[in-house]
């Protein structure tokens, strides 16, 4: 467990900084007005009926434009958050589909309509099929971040879907494509995941790897709900998060202080 946790202490410690960087730029500003239910629920199923016909148009070779433009639409439907919360986030996925569908190698969207799908929407189901059908058009050196979407499958498949030996490979594949890439930090990510797959080889419900993942969630959250969720399951197995001069450790709880006693 020492290894696990010097591993993933090292290999993800600048990403919580540079994701916390990037979201706030990403969310729109909600409005403070009263929300019309009426309007919201239409305005919800008008933006549905959209969607499902970009994904049946062709691109006409202008796939980027459509997937930067629909990108831009999600993060104004995402940071809507009063809006949301009137009728839901269950169009992450479709957002999600019409970008990998006009450029699977948009890498920059990858985390934000993950995250949204799984966590908001809860359809980690849809996040694994899409991140499958981009992985399809990459190699393990291009781009040279592809192996971020083997560990995004692989979180949403140990932590989401409860399928460790899935996971397993998926971490595995993650840890060969990082080995392959020009990257400088691509060694420590190729480093951790193949540490988690190891432990998920041995054990498909580890605990471990458990903490190994939700560290990677907590690390790479776009906001701090999905952080909070992360930190409070870390505790749940038995660790504590701890920033301590711009360096993030795992520390042991004290027997019996994951469950509050």
């Amino acid at each position: 467990m020492e290894n696990l946790i010097q591993g993933i202490t090292v290999a993800l410690v600048g990403t919580a900084g540079v994701v916390a960087l990037q979201w706030p730029r990403l969310q729109a500003q909600t409005t403070t007005q009263a929300i019309d239910p009426a309007a919201a629920t239409a305005a919800h199923a008008l933006q549905a009926e959209q969607l499902s016909l970009r994904k049946l148009l062709p691109s006409f070779g202008f796939g980027n434009l459509i997937a930067d433009w629909t990108f831009l639409e999600f993060v104004q439907y995402f940071g809507d958050t009063p809006v949301r919360e009137v009728t839901d986030y269950s169009l992450s996925g479709d957002f999600f589909q019409v970008v990998v569908d006009q450029d699977p190698f948009f890498m920059d969207a990858y985390l934000f309509l993950a995250t949204a799908t799984s966590f908001y929407a809860a359809q980690p189901e849809t996040t694994v099929n899409l991140l499958s059908e981009g992985l399809k058009a990459m190699t393990p050196a291009l781009p040279p971040d592809a192996y971020l979407l083997w560990r995004y499958k692989a979180l949403d498949e140990l932590l989401l879907l409860g399928e460790g030996q899935a996971a397993q490979q998926s971490f595995s594949q993650a840890a060969d494509w990082a080995e392959q890439s020009p990257l400088p930090n691509a060694s420590k990510a190729a480093e951790t995941s193949r540490n988690t797959a190891n432990f998920l080889k041995q054990d498909p419900d580890s605990a471990q790897a458990q903490v190994s993942a939700w560290f990677q969630v907590w690390s790479g959250a776009v906001n701090e709900e999905v952080q909070k969720l992360a930190a409070d399951r870390i505790k749940a197995l038995g660790f504590e998060i701890v920033i301590e001069n711009d360096a993030v450790q795992l520390i042991p709880l004290a027997k019996g202080a994951s469950n509050g006693e």
